[in-house]
């Protein structure tokens, strides 16, 4: 399914409000910037001046939609649309240490280029950086209360997404994990930052409860249907369309919902156990892999249940009250327009 257009200009002022968080350092200390610059695309491994392309940035344009959709100023929010989006590049750097990965969007990542301890410090500087951007919300009008209140809830969505870290780390290897446990565990580390930015969005607008667990809802919905989609990509996607080798979550022996499910109820669930348990799988045990997941009907499974939370989170948009507003309607729009490109994409 197409992806819905996004105004470069869009992209181009969470970028410059990303970097307005950014203290002025001194040269002593400037290298420490300059490594979580790199990680977010700004600088090349020399740590000269350069750009990529840093995505769709769709958990700050939900941000940015969300406070529109909730009668909001969606300028009174690009620095909490900064803050979430440095608060997931933070988790990336740790994710990266923590699953011993070498490459990150095609370049080396920030703690193979330069050491365990300066990665796992990069990444505690971007934590603070992201807390820092969203004090800047002060500068764009926000009541004081209302700050002191997007700051607790995104305190309490880190805390989430750390939950779901460990919970990912617990399972590794773990092949008597059920599908609640997989979940429970995907609702924390995926789903809570997108979760997160729906509601934190409308609470910048000043929204009532209601309204912001509107959008959390959605959110969080959005956040399980798409890494389960994720996860039925990581086996079946088109290396073609996903740029990823065939099979390549099977060839990783990663644990994903098709592998619980299959685990959980395949009549062969002992032979797909054991080509998880050996060090290296084969294509000819890939291959078999691939058919005691299909005759699980675990791709069915992992759809279906991507359906039925996709369907959760436009049912929870629809509940939004947009008063009558033609703005707050537009930006509903185009908050489903999101929603809908991505269940059934091929990359």
């Amino acid at each position: 399914m197409k992806q819905p257009e996004t105004k470069p200009d869009t992209l181009q002022r969470v970028q410059a409000a990303m970097r307005a968080a950014f203290p002025q350092a001194e040269e002593r200390v400037s290298r420490f910037y300059a490594m979580q610059e790199y990680h977010l695309g700004w600088r090349n491994s020399q740590l000269m001046p350069s750009e990529s392309d840093p995505g769709k940035l769709i958990r700050p344009q939900l941000v940015l939609l969300a406070c529109r959709a909730a009668g909001g100023d969606p300028a009174q929010a690009l620095a909490l649309a900064a803050g979430v989006q440095l608060l997931h590049d933070f988790t990336l750097i740790h994710d990266d240490i923590e699953d011993d990965s070498d490459t990150r969007r095609g370049r080396p990542t920030l703690w193979h280029l330069w050491g365990l301890a300066q990665g796992i410090n990069a990444g505690d500087g971007m934590f603070v950086i992201a807390h820092l951007a969203i004090h800047r919300l002060s500068e764009s009008g926000v009541p004081a209360e209302r700050i002191l209140r997007v700051l607790r809830r995104f305190d309490e969505v880190i805390l989430s997404v750390c939950e779901g870290q460990f919970l990912d780390i617990s399972f590794e290897g773990n092949l008597s994990i059920t599908p609640d446990d997989y979940l429970a565990m995907i609702g924390r580390k995926t789903a809570a930052l997108i979760d997160g930015s729906a509601a934190l969005g409308a609470m910048v607008a000043g929204a009532d409860d209601a309204t912001v667990a509107d959008m959390g809802t959605f959110g969080r919905s959005l956040g399980l249907a798409f890494q389960i989609e994720d996860d039925i990509l990581g086996i079946w996607g088109d290396p073609e369309l996903t740029g990823k080798p065939r099979a390549a979550d099977l060839y990783r022996r990663k644990v994903s919902l098709p592998i619980v499910h299959a685990l959980s109820s395949a009549a062969d669930a002992d032979e797909l156990a054991a080509i998880y348990k050996s060090p290296m799988p084969d294509d000819a045990a890939v291959d078999r892999a691939l058919a005691i997941l299909d005759a699980a009907g675990s791709r069915a499974y992992c759809a279906a249940i991507a359906t039925e939370h996709h369907h959760a989170a436009l049912a929870a948009l629809d509940d939004l009250d947009t008063h009558g507003s033609a703005e707050a309607a537009a930006a509903r729009a185009q908050i489903r327009a999101i929603a809908e490109s991505l269940l059934g994409r091929q990359a």
